[in-house]
């Protein structure tokens, strides 16, 4: 399997292109003189936010909490689907590491040819990245105050209302 190495990582972000609901969500990176666009399903982003938060408590990184702002990278051609994402902490270096591999999202592995990428993030690339990417995923639709479901511009079929009368 072909394993990309972006070591230092100097960017990492979330975009999301589209209109709310119907949104399509990319990984964007940029080290080692090359930028990446890797295309991802918001259920992986959420996975790996919640994940994040996890490793940034257990690394006691609470106080490091720079303002999530602006990535400055744009999407491009994605080079891939991602399939899998691992993260783990390498003791060591004292960095994060951030695995993706290629593969259709809900793929059972991706396979022993897929190509991966590690993305090496310091402690404070983390924090940034997980509040950077929590800010992409809030600009979604706004969730149903009854089910916590999306609500759509037209209306929301609840059901906690059994679907009776749409919340608007």
């Amino acid at each position: 399997m072909p394993i990309f190495e972006l070591d230092p990582t100097e960017h990492i972000a979330v975009a999301a292109v589209g209109e709310p609901g119907r949104r399509q969500f990319f990984l964007l990176a940029s080290g080692a003189g090359r930028t990446l666009t890797l295309s991802c399903e918001k259920s992986q982003i959420q996975a790996l936010i919640v994940r994040l938060q996890q490793l940034i408590e257990a690394q006691g990184l609470e106080g490091l909490a720079p303002a999530a702002g602006e990535s400055g990278l744009k999407p491009g051609e994605p080079e891939w689907q991602v399939g899998e994402m691992g993260l783990g902490y390498h003791e060591d270096r004292h960095m994060f590491v951030l695995v993706a591999s290629q593969g259709a999202a809900g793929e059972e592995g991706a396979g022993d040819d897929a190509p991966s990428v590690r993305f090496w993030l310091s402690h404070k690339q983390v924090v940034a990245f997980s509040k950077q990417a929590e800010t992409v995923l809030g600009a979604g639709r706004p969730p149903c105050p009854r089910c916590g479901l999306p609500m759509d511009p037209a209306g929301h079929p609840c059901p906690v209302s059994n679907g009776a009368r749409p919340i608007f």
